[in-house]
């Protein structure tokens, strides 16, 4: 049956069909993840934790809730007897909030990134309700290099000493030292937790170091690099040095925070369709997905570089990085609102130690996530490139050749 909703959900299908994405948050899920979210377990509440739930008839949400956490578990080839992960956040940012409350006493110290050096809102952002509730001591980029300075972030952690440290970024395009950042947060006896949301996919694939040799928490969202529903999960390490100084069961103490401290009923839908992308991502064909990723960011970034577009960090590791306009006398919401209208979608973003509003910034942010699940290589990057040169620098209208492109590398939904 035909109705306004499914008008506009056609219409939608239709843009990403024709649009050039190079959102560095978004992918394209496979049909079952679809499928999976859009089933009948979207009709039943499942408050509590498998075997501990608050209402009946869940013996078979508990069997889906317990297979994703093994999914997940053997994803990252972890010992259960090590880690214990938390499949029910709604978001990723309700699984950050989750942490700082289950390990810091309110209107304590966190340390993140600064927003305009790559961190996330909820890593302490004074917009977001964690720079409200606890005290955020964010910490910069090298102002030369525009790369991490591990030096001065341990000498801002020996003079600020927060309770917990944050390692993984929303708009850092290089490799992070998690070792170092272990060895920083020991030397005061701060947790260490990881937000890998956005290179989850790449480590699962082997193209990123791990985090989890290292960290206290883990965090993620599911629907970036790995490909999955909007959903987020926690890992949590049992064996914790700083959880054991302090006498605290931090699988308790995160899982409490979860549930009831921070969400009610889990979407079990969401959950399901979370294990349908950890068992898809625990492939070789995901491996080769994953290096490809990062094979066509980094195609992306040096042909951009040679067409006169100055690149933050001089490229990335990852699957994403920044564009700097300055030199070009533009600012991010120009270009961002230039490229949507020849159907390349970008988000504008500020730069390190950017002296513009975040209304217009001085940059945009460019990923290869969703361009790379399409099928698209390094020889399509080179052509985006030039797609991307044409409409900002030479203001030429360069719709219809993005729309040849995409009919070349359909989306199977």
């Amino acid at each position: 049956m035909k109705n306004a909703v499914n008008s506009i959900i056609l219409e939608e299908q239709k843009r990403q069909e024709n649009t050039l994405n190079l959102i560095a948050s978004e992918n394209f899920a496979s049909s079952q993840v679809l499928a999976t979210l859009g089933s009948v377990l979207t009709n039943k509440y499942s408050e509590g934790y498998p075997e501990f739930r608050y209402y009946g008839g869940n013996q078979y949400i508990d069997q889906i809730e317990d297979l994703c956490q093994q999914k997940a578990l053997k994803l990252y080839d972890l010992s259960v007897r090590k880690w214990h992960v938390n499949v029910q956040p709604y978001s990723g940012s309700i699984a950050n909030l989750a942490v700082y409350v289950a390990l810091v006493p309110l209107g304590e110290k966190i340390m993140g990134l600064a927003l305009d050096m790559g961190g996330h809102l909820t890593h302490g952002h004074r917009a977001s309700f964690t720079g409200k509730a606890w005290k955020a001591t964010p910490y910069f980029l090298d102002k030369k290099t525009e790369l991490l300075d591990y030096e001065a972030i341990a000498k801002l952690a020996k003079k600020e000493k927060p309770k917990l440290i944050i390692a993984g970024y929303t708009a850092y395009s290089r490799i992070i030292d998690f070792k170092k950042f272990r060895q920083i947060a020991d030397s005061i006896g701060a947790y260490l937790m990881v937000d890998m949301s956005h290179f989850a996919g790449l480590v699962s694939g082997n193209v990123y170091p791990s985090p989890f040799p290292h960290a206290d928490v883990i965090t993620t969202t599911t629907h970036k690099t790995l490909r999955g529903p909007r959903a987020a999960m926690i890992f949590v390490n049992r064996n914790s040095k700083t959880a054991s100084k302090e006498n605290i069961d931090i699988v308790k103490a995160i899982d409490k925070a979860v549930f009831p401290g921070l969400q009610g009923g889990p979407h079990i839908n969401q959950i399901a369709a979370t294990a349908i992308a950890l068992q898809e991502a625990n492939s070789k064909s995901f491996q080769k997905y994953a290096h490809q990723i990062v094979k066509n960011a980094r195609a992306l970034a040096v042909a951009l570089d040679k067409l006169g577009f100055r690149i933050v960090s001089k490229g990335t590791d990852s699957h994403l990085f920044l564009v700097d306009l300055t030199n070009l006398n533009m600012n991010g919401k120009t270009a961002s609102d230039l490229l949507e209208t020849n159907n390349i979608v970008v988000n504008k973003n500020a730069i390190p130690f950017d002296t513009a509003s975040p209304i217009k910034p001085s940059g945009i942010r460019l990923g290869t996530p969703a361009l790379t699940t399409r099928g698209m290589k390094e020889k399509e990057m080179h052509q985006i490139a030039h797609l991307i040169a044409d409409a900002i620098i030479q203001g030429k209208n360069v719709k219809s050749r993005v729309l040849s492109l995409c009919k070349l590398f359909p989306l199977k939904f």
